[in-house]
């Protein structure tokens, strides 16, 4: 199994819609990337490691997959709808990693 992680850094004076992203974005990300799609999760950044300081990513979307080429070949239709869906949300540029699973419980 895959993840897809999408990290938006929490950068000083950007923009971040979390109602939009969790009410619109995501579900239409779920549809399009169905059924290839096995799991999903997003966190909203509350805290960094030292007490009181701010989290290093505003938020982050995990989306899990049986491989890469599942991966790809669900997002690839879909890639310019759900790019071009970014600006309504945000205006930070996500950071993505492609991450092997060794461990789930």
């Amino acid at each position: 199994m895959i993840n897809v992680s999408i990290f938006y850094p929490n950068t000083e004076g950007s923009r971040f819609d979390f109602d939009y992203y969790l009410n619109q974005h995501m579900p239409m990300t779920i549809e399009k990337l169905s059924p290839a799609l096995r799991r999903v999760s997003v966190e909203h950044g509350v805290g960094g490691g030292e007490p009181g300081s701010s989290a290093e990513f505003v938020a982050i979307c995990h989306l899990y997959f049986d491989s890469v080429e599942a991966f790809l070949a669900a997002f690839g239709p879909h890639a310019e709808t759900l790019q071009g869906d970014i600006p309504n949300y945000t205006d930070v540029r996500p950071i993505i990693q492609f991450s092997d699973v060794k461990l789930t419980r």
